[in-house]
């Protein structure tokens, strides 16, 4: 079924990218950014991660076929994993030049988030020592304006929103590395790491502006873009479940806000699956993962106590569909392959996800 038709390059010139809550010298502002002026909706959103600027990009005509109105890229856009920043800016310009990543991007606005590889090394958090640099590049990357306060901001956490009053999509994109407390190999159990039990994702700055964007937002939806897994704790790699107060605080700072249509989601592990919490929030928690634009997991079994449907491991990207004209609006989730069908499918009524004070 076709929910509606591309916005295609009205939305592109349409879109507005909101500042931050907080100044250069880290305080937070009083005032949150003035909403979007542009009534253009949202009905289809693509997104994904994982993606070597070295390898075949078959999937990128497959997206555009898909008709987005809007990319996300969830991280690891680019395979750097290095303190060179002259090699990090070659590696990004070679992908811009990718012709069907180059075909999208003229017809469809593109926002997006860094994982560990885009950063500048595995499994890297705030020690990372060119972080400042390498932030500098990501955003040359999104063609982000010199005097754009993200380029004073310490992170690449953006807020987007798109859509007039009743139709309004609010999508909140993290930024899970710079500020990201350490973690320590584990050598002995099963998990990668040790859990770090106090530490922190986010950092004071990023954690007062989500609060304050999901409190004060009169969006419908509210998709919360976090390069990690936040609601999948059994497998051993990187995860917020590694930091459990933070995660805990995650799903506290959302439940607070009273924010209707909560929908998280993640990239990084080289598959895609969906996860549903039913007791985190006042309603069902989704987090969708789409991950492995240019190479996937070889295996095909891993322990997920939330997943809802199968584990993909092979190449695909996430779709998620907004059918504003049903009655109630309903919310279609999917993650597609190289062939364009649906490998993975969900569908909710955005009713369903609705606190008693938002409903």
């Amino acid at each position: 079924m076709r929910f509606s038709l591309s916005l295609g390059a009205a939305l592109s010139a349409a879109l507005l990218l909101l500042a931050a809550c907080t100044n250069s010298t880290g305080r937070v502002s009083d005032a949150l950014p003035a909403a979007t002026a542009s009534d253009s909706v949202l009905t289809r959103i693509a997104f994904g991660s994982c993606n070597h600027q070295d390898r075949d990009q078959p999937l990128w005509p497959v997206i555009e076929a898909a008709d987005p109105d809007l990319w996300v890229w969830l991280g690891d856009n680019i395979y750097a994993d290095t303190e060179n920043m002259a090699g990090m800016d070659s590696m990004y310009a070679r992908q811009r030049r990718v012709p069907g990543y180059r075909a999208l991007r003229s017809r469809v606005p593109v926002i997006g988030t860094w994982d560990d590889h885009d950063y500048g090394a595995n499994d890297a958090g705030r020690t990372f020592p060119r972080r400042d640099s390498s932030q500098a590049l990501f955003l040359d990357f999104f063609e982000v304006p010199q005097d754009d306060p993200r380029r004073d901001r310490a992170g690449v956490y953006s807020a987007h929103v798109f859509g007039p009053p009743g139709r309004r999509v609010k999508v909140l994109l993290l930024d899970t590395r710079y500020h990201r407390d350490p973690i320590t190999r584990d050598p002995i159990s099963e998990q990668r790491y040790y859990p770090n039990p106090d530490g922190d994702i986010l950092g004071d700055a990023q954690w007062a502006w989500l609060e304050r964007h999901l409190r004060s937002s009169d969006a419908q939806i509210h998709l919360i873009g976090t390069s990690i897994q936040a609601l999948a704790r059994d497998h051993p790699w990187e995860k917020w479940a590694n930091f459990p107060r933070a995660r805990q605080r995650l799903l506290d700072v959302i439940q607070a806000s009273g924010a209707p249509g909560v929908v998280l989601l993640s990239g990084d592990r080289h598959l895609s699956e969906l996860s549903r919490v039913d007791d985190a929030i006042a309603y069902p928690l989704y987090d969708l993962t789409a991950s492995g634009l240019t190479h996937h997991a070889s295996f095909d079994r891993e322990p997920n106590r939330y997943r809802v449907g199968p584990l993909i491991t092979d190449l695909n990207f996430g779709l998620l569909e907004i059918d504003w004209e049903a009655e109630p609006v309903r919310l279609r989730f999917s993650i597609r392959g190289e062939e364009g069908r649906a490998r993975l499918e969900h569908e909710i009524r955005l009713s369903d996800l609705q606190t008693d004070a938002s409903g």
